[in-house]
């Protein structure tokens, strides 16, 4: 049997916000766009080059601010330069973590958080 990872959804309270930052500071790209004003509610996915994987934000019009679990962690990205991405994510001013390493390695990952608080483990490409 064939499986394939299609998406993952994130519920929004500001989409502009959230767009901002996923089409900004990285390279995500709207896929496609799905609005269901009768019903309150928009969609609009996300995707990087080179991948099939979507992000799926869906915004629930007039909707406070959603509470993330705590058995939720991230969402992973490869970049090919961990540095610079890192420098960008801080001077954009998002929640940056400090470049990290698993103990005993050199750093090769860090953190940062989208404006609802999801956060994106930003990984070295290998």
């Amino acid at each position: 049997m064939v499986q394939k990872l299609l998406h993952v959804c994130y519920r929004v309270q500001d989409l502009e916000a959230t767009l901002k930052f996923y089409t900004e500071l990285f390279d995500f790209s709207i896929s496609r766009e799905d609005k269901f004003p009768d019903d309150k509610f928009d969609l609009v996915y996300l995707t990087v080059p080179g991948s099939d994987f979507e992000i799926e934000l869906t915004y629930n019009y007039d909707n406070g601010p959603y509470i993330i679990g705590d058995g939720y962690s991230h969402l992973a990205i490869a970049v090919d330069d961990l540095d610079d991405m890192h420098k960008k994510c801080k001077q954009a001013g998002y929640q940056t973590s400090d470049l990290k390493g698993l103990p005993g390695t050199p750093p090769t990952y860090f953190f940062v958080s989208d404006p609802d608080g999801y956060r994106l483990e930003v990984m070295l490409e290998k």
